[in-house]
């Protein structure tokens, strides 16, 4: 497909595109890494400078209430007319230039503690609300061993310096169980995460979150990506390699979608299962099946965790995500469940004292292909 193209392209031909189209190239799914990692970066830089051309020419937001007598106030004028002509895009453009100055940090982190280079597979600021950002930690092409993560509620291109920091972990860690292999870690944020404006009682959950509909949208776009990434490493290597795709809260009902989305280019005809080795559910609310097997998947391969203290998975269940109240942490579901000693529903990338967290090394341990060395819940006891 898009990889065996590119690759029939001569030097010229390649060096031309890159040129005339960046903002193509750089989301154009099975092109190699190094390919639109140039691209974006092209769009990033120009982008920016744009952004904040036009952020400055906004003028500053001016007093906002008059005073009229004792505990009485009004809108100023002013106010009102700088509030209706700039007030939404001046957040947008803050939201916008907030997430790039994270991916340029990003860049700049290459290096710390042997963080390898980062690769921009795909940017924009304004795609699906809250922004498009998908970075390798390595490159994805050439590694023996490769992991997606695929971020929950919450997450926009403001917040993704979270998201990146969960993976370049992971890449840390990883790497560290095989020194002599090659690994990447990819952050995947490709679609509109659930939010809202209030919590529902006595959880910090969004009523958003309770409804498939987010998941479903974006999930035709990981499955995309996935085919995509499978394809620029075949291309580049000639073998598959081996992979893993993590998701954590909400983006575990993204994974349970794309699961079930036919490829594009099998015109619904035909369905395949994910291209990818393994399937790691971290705190899931429901991936909207009831096994590994509603999902097209091996369950020897599907992998799950939640902290006892995680309120997200039973949530899940009541909020309709996990079928028959099922979610891939719960024994029936058929998923190899992976012990933790992380607290809350954001530490399942802690370290401790003494390294790295069994939560974290757990991760790691299936990312590498260490199967052996990973802690089952049935094996706490020994």
């Amino acid at each position: 497909m898009t990889a065996q193209w590119w690759k029939g392209l001569s030097k010229d031909q390649q060096e031309a595109l890159i040129a005339l189209d960046p903002a193509g190239l750089g989301k154009s799914d099975g092109l190699p890494a190094e390919v639109r990692d140039e691209a974006n970066r092209t769009v990033l830089s120009e982008a920016r400078a744009q952004y904040q051309r036009e952020r400055d020419a906004i003028p500053p937001e001016p007093t906002k209430f008059r005073h009229l007598g004792p505990n009485t106030e009004a809108y100023t004028d002013e106010w009102l007319a700088w509030h209706h002509k700039y007030e939404n895009r001046a957040k947008q453009l803050d939201k916008a230039l907030a997430g790039m100055d994270n991916i340029e940090k990003r860049f700049e982190r290459t290096g710390t503690k042997n963080l390898p280079e980062a690769y921009l597979i795909g940017f924009d600021p304004f795609a699906n609300s809250d922004g498009r950002v998908i970075i390798a930690n390595g490159n994805p092409d050439t590694a023996d061993h490769t992991a997606v993560y695929a971020p929950g509620s919450k997450t926009d291109i403001r917040s993704i310096n979270d998201e990146l920091d969960k993976s370049e972990t992971l890449w840390r860690e990883s790497s560290s169980l095989r020194p002599n292999d090659s690994v990447s870690t990819i952050t995947w944020f490709d679609y509109n995460a659930p939010r809202s404006v209030k919590p529902m009682i006595e959880h910090d959950v969004l009523p958003e979150a309770m409804f498939d509909d987010q998941a479903a949208e974006g999930a035709p776009r990981l499955r995309q990506f996935l085919d995509g990434n499978a394809a620029a490493h075949e291309s580049a290597t000639g073998e598959k390699g081996h992979s893993a795709l993590i998701g954590h809260s909400y983006g575990t009902t993204v994974i349970g979608d794309a699961a079930k989305v036919d490829p594009p280019y099998h015109g619904g005809q035909a369905h395949d299962p994910l291209p990818v080795d393994d399937v790691m559910t971290v705190a899931s609310p429901g991936v909207q099946a009831k096994s590994p097997g509603d999902m097209d998947l091996d369950p020897k391969h599907f992998w799950a965790m939640a902290s006892p203290d995680d309120s997200i998975p039973g949530w899940g269940k009541s909020a309709g995500l996990g079928e028959d109240r099922i979610v891939p942490s719960d024994s029936e579901f058929g998923a190899n469940i992976m012990t933790t000693d992380t607290k809350g529903h954001s530490g399942y990338w802690d370290y401790k004292e003494n390294g790295a967290s069994r939560s974290l090394t757990n991760q790691a341990n299936v990312i590498v292909g260490r199967y052996g060395d990973v802690k089952l819940k049935q094996e706490a006891h020994e």
